[in-house]
């Protein structure tokens, strides 16, 4: 039994080095389907985005070992009274291409509902630097939806877990 377990331990750091397998699609349709209404039917008035950093794998101890972190990402519609429509979720890798896009049209989320994307431990496709866009809209004036990353992991007894607020996506510069 010992002899398993000190194998066991000796192969567990190997899992984080083996590039884990594409997730398969969220279908958020049908996942949140309790948080989404019909899309409105005015035109899209105001629109916004964000900028979500969010660290699949960490690195500690002088650089010589890897934590790996499954990230949460939500969108939450903070407008007691409007929909918001959702109109783009995509996930950057630390080189900044393109890794997951988990929308296939807008959706429309309730007020005060939420959806979220889940990317496991084993998935270290996004690394140290991954990141998400987010692009919404609404019908007229609403309140700014509430975007964030929520990291959860560890390594030996230790646990880390940590979150990553979103950044509004604004142009910035000389007037």
């Amino acid at each position: 039994m010992r002899i398993g377990l000190a194998i066991a331990m000796l192969l567990c750091p190997l899992a984080s080095v083996i590039p884990a397998a594409a997730q398969s699609k969220v279908n958020i349709e049908q996942s949140f389907a309790d948080s989404l209404t019909a899309l409105p039917k005015e035109e899209l008035a105001v629109s916004g985005g964000f900028y979500v950093p969010a660290y699949s794998s960490v690195a500690m101890s002088q650089g010589k070992l890897r934590v790996d972190f499954s990230v949460t990402l939500s969108v939450h519609n903070a407008s007691e009274t409007q929909p918001l429509v959702v109109k783009r979720i995509a996930y950057f890798d630390t080189a900044g291409k393109q890794v997951e896009s988990y929308l296939k049209a807008p959706v429309a989320l309730k007020p005060l509902a939420t959806v979220s994307i889940f990317i496991p431990t084993d998935d270290v496709r996004g690394g140290t630097g991954a990141n998400f866009l987010v692009d919404w809209a609404a019908a007229s004036e609403i309140a700014e939806p509430a975007v964030e990353a929520l990291m959860v992991g560890g390594v030996a007894n230790a646990h880390y877990a940590f979150i990553s607020q979103g950044r509004p996506t604004r142009t910035v510069g000389k007037k």
